[in-house]
């Protein structure tokens, strides 16, 4: 079954590593095989990744586009361990995320990074909701 994704104006769209922007009106494309996309909104920029979690899920992005993922997993293995050190709190999403790569589910991994994302983004609200409290 295709899968319809439809693209804002000058939205991008990576296809198995290839980036594509669309021009100025929406568009609708069928995905009629299997590849790797990410869409603009899914993507982390390596600018963006301001924590240890979206650095994180960079390194998720890359092994779900790249063509020998096993070549990027020791670096996820290694912020795993620091991010579990720093935020133990963050167990069962790396155990999630670590699930997935293992079932080669790699999509599903990014999704579970993301998951990981908001936890770690409400850790720090907290932090600074106590902080402004103090």
């Amino acid at each position: 079954m295709p899968l319809r994704i439809t693209l804002k104006p000058h939205e991008r769209l990576i296809i198995n590593g290839a980036a594509i922007r669309n021009g100025d009106r929406a568009a609708d494309f069928l995905i009629e095989t299997q590849c790797r996309f990410l869409r603009e909104s899914e993507i982390i920029r390596e600018s963006e990744a301001d924590t240890a979690g979206k650095r994180l899920c960079v390194t998720l992005q890359v092994i779900y586009l790249a063509d020998n993922p096993a070549e990027v997993e020791d670096l996820l293995v290694r912020q795993s361990t620091e991010i579990l050190k720093a935020m133990p709190s963050s167990a069962p999403y790396l155990l999630a995320i670590q699930d997935e790569i293992a079932a080669r589910q790699y999509h599903r991994a990014l999704k579970r990074g993301r998951d990981l994302v908001a936890h770690e983004r409400a850790l720090l609200d907290r932090l600074a909701a106590a902080g402004d409290a103090a």
